[in-house]
């Protein structure tokens, strides 16, 4: 038979317990609050869709109506990228309806990663190189938004532009003084 060494154990002091229960529920709240401020600031949308925001943005948020210029760079599940743009201008309204929710909850000069579930992107068609059933992840920086009435007043000022180079024979009048 082995033989067993014993060591006597001494008496725990008075208070000495406490001490040690208080000391590891400081470290476990310590290190609670260390995870909480490293999580990404996760936002649940409407419809499953969810945004991760990864830089504060500033301002008003986009309607449904209005038009947005956004960096983009869309992936599947198993990171494929299928799309991706530059200074892409969109309109809110006009894109899949998880897209839509989540522009709706940008602000300007904020970036952000957002998951839409396949029934708020594709679907049961899919579509181009995105097969059915198929959720999406966007990485998105909202670059700049302006209001439908905003944009529809840019285009005249733009057509009275060429209309006025047009009436000049292609001459772009000088600056005015």
């Amino acid at each position: 038979m082995a033989e067993v060494t014993r060591v006597p154990l001494q008496p725990i002091r008075k208070g000495s317990l406490t001490k040690l229960w208080l000391g590891v529920v400081a470290l476990l709240l310590v290190g609670a609050a260390v995870a909480w401020a490293a999580a990404p600031n996760v936002q649940r949308l409407a419809d499953g869709v969810t945004m991760v925001t990864l830089e504060e943005g500033k301002g008003l948020n986009p309607g449904p109506a209005d038009y947005v210029l956004v960096n983009y760079i869309g992936s599947l599940p198993d990171g494929t990228v299928f799309d991706q743009g530059e200074a892409a201008p969109m309109q809110v309204n006009r894109v899949v309806p998880g897209f839509s929710t989540a522009l709706q909850a940008m602000q300007v000069g904020g970036s952000y990663r957002i998951n839409i579930p396949s029934d708020q992107a594709y679907g049961e068609q899919g579509g181009g190189p995105i097969p059915p059933n198929s959720d999406l992840t966007f990485e998105v920086d909202l670059l700049e938004h302006h209001t439908e009435a905003e944009v529809m007043q840019m285009m005249q000022q733009q057509q009275m532009m060429q209309m006025l180079q047009q009436q000049q024979g292609g001459q772009v009048p000088p600056p005015a003084q």
